[in-house]
C-alpha cells in the first residue's frame, strides 16, 4: 500500500511540474519580442510623430505625409492606417508606404501594444490587436487636415486579423486590406510551434487556452470572434452599408499557409471579399510582387473616391433640401 501511495504522489509531482512547465511555455509564447524602431523612418515624404493612449498604455507611432495631393480632397487628406503584426514593429511595414503616398494618401503606422516604442501590457492578444486598430483610426479622424470619412486599413498578420475583427466593435473606415492573415485563432499558435519544432499535441490544445485565461477573454468572445462570422456581417460593397475587404496571401509563405484563405474564399458568398494570391517566398514578402500593388492602389483609390462622390452627393442633397426650406 506504501508503494502505491508513493507512485501515485510521484505521479501527480510529475504531472504538477509539467502543467507548471506548460504554463511557463504559455506565458514565454505571450510575450512577443520587442523590436525598437529606428530613430525616423526612411521615407522620401514629410512626417511626423503621432502617440495615443488606449486602454491606459501609450502607442507611438508616425503620420507620414501624401508625396503629391492629385486626389481631390476639398482641402483634407485621406489617410490609410498600417498595422503590423506579432513580434513586429512600424519600422517593418515601412515596406509598404512608398506606393502608398506616392498614390496621394496620408500614412498612420504605429507600434501595437507590446511592441516597438509603445508601453507593454502582461497579456498581449488578437483582442488587443482589434482594439488598438480601434483607437489608431479614432486618432486618425482626430488629426489635422485629414478627412475622417476616407480612412482605409491595411493590416499585416495579425494586425490584418485584429483590423476584420474590429469591423464586430464598430470599425467604420472605407476598406480594409489584409496579407498574409491566419484566418482562424489557432493557425499561428500551430505555425509556430512548427517553426520552433516542438509538438503539436497537447501544447497548440493548452497554450491558447493559456493567453485566454491571462488575457481574460470568456469563451463566449472567444467564440464570436470568428473571421468567417464577421466578415459575413460586414463585408461586402459599401453601396449597401458594408466595407470592402481585399485579402492577399502568397502561396510561398510557409508560416502562416495560402490554404487558410483558399477555403474561406470558398466558404463565403461570391463578391464578398476579393482575394488576391501572389508569389513571393516567405511570410513578409507579398508587396514585392508586382500583382500586390497593381490591385491594391486601385482597391484604395476605388473606395476612397466613391466616399468622395457619396459625400458630395450627401452634401448635394443636403443644400437642395436647405434651399428648399
Amino acid at each position: 500500500m506504501d508503494a502505491v501511495l508513493w507512485m501515485l504522489i510521484i505521479f501527480f509531482i510529475i504531472v504538477l511540474l509539467l502543467a507548471a512547465l506548460i504554463w511557463q511555455m504559455g506565458v514565454r509564447s505571450q510575450k512577443p519580442r520587442k523590436i525598437m524602431n529606428a530613430d525616423a523612418p526612411d521615407v522620401n515624404t514629410q512626417w511626423q510623430s503621432v502617440s495615443f493612449t488606449n486602454h491606459g498604455s501609450k502607442l507611438e507611432g508616425w503620420l507620414l505625409q501624401p508625396a503629391s495631393n492629385d486626389l481631390p480632397n476639398e482641402g483634407l487628406t485621406p489617410l490609410i492606417v498600417i498595422a503590423h503584426g506579432w513580434g513586429s514593429n512600424r519600422t517593418r511595414v515601412l515596406r509598404y508606404t512608398r506606393p502608398i503616398y506616392e498614390a496621394g494618401f496620408a500614412i498612420l503606422m504605429y507600434d501595437a501594444r507590446s511592441h516597438g516604442n509603445s508601453d507593454s501590457i502582461s497579456a498581449p492578444s488578437a483582442l488587443m490587436f482589434r482594439d488598438d486598430v480601434l483607437a489608431a483610426v479614432e486618432t486618425a479622424k482626430s488629426l489635422p487636415g485629414i478627412d475622417p470619412d476616407r480612412i482605409a486599413v491595411l493590416g499585416h498578420s495579425l494586425g490584418g486579423f485584429g483590423t476584420l475583427l474590429a469591423l464586430d466593435q464598430g470599425l467604420k473606415v472605407r476598406a480594409v486590406v489584409t496579407d498574409s492573415m491566419p484566418v482562424h485563432f489557432d493557425t499561428m499558435m500551430k505555425s509556430e510551434l512548427r517553426r520552433k519544432k516542438l509538438p503539436l499535441f497537447p501544447l497548440a490544445y493548452l497554450i491558447p487556452m493559456i493567453w485566454l485565461i491571462r488575457s481574460r477573454i470568456s469563451w463566449s468572445q472567444f467564440k464570436e470572434a470568428s473571421i468567417p462570422a464577421v466578415l459575413a456581417r460586414h463585408a461586402g460593397s459599401s453601396d449597401i452599408g458594408r466595407t470592402p475587404v481585399m485579402m492577399i496571401h502568397s502561396i510561398g509563405d510557409e508560416f502562416i499557409s495560402a490554404e487558410d484563405l483558399k477555403r474561406l474564399k470558398e466558404q463565403l458568398p461570391e463578391q464578398m471579399i476579393r482575394t488576391l494570391f501572389v508569389s513571393t517566398n516567405g511570410h513578409s514578402t507579398s508587396e514585392q510582387d508586382p500583382n500586390f500593388w497593381e490591385k491594391v492602389i486601385p482597391f484604395l483609390l476605388e473606395s476612397i473616391e466613391h466616399a468622395s462622390i457619396k459625400k458630395e452627393a450627401h452634401g448635394t442633397r443636403l443644400q437642395a433640401s436647405r434651399e428648399n426650406i
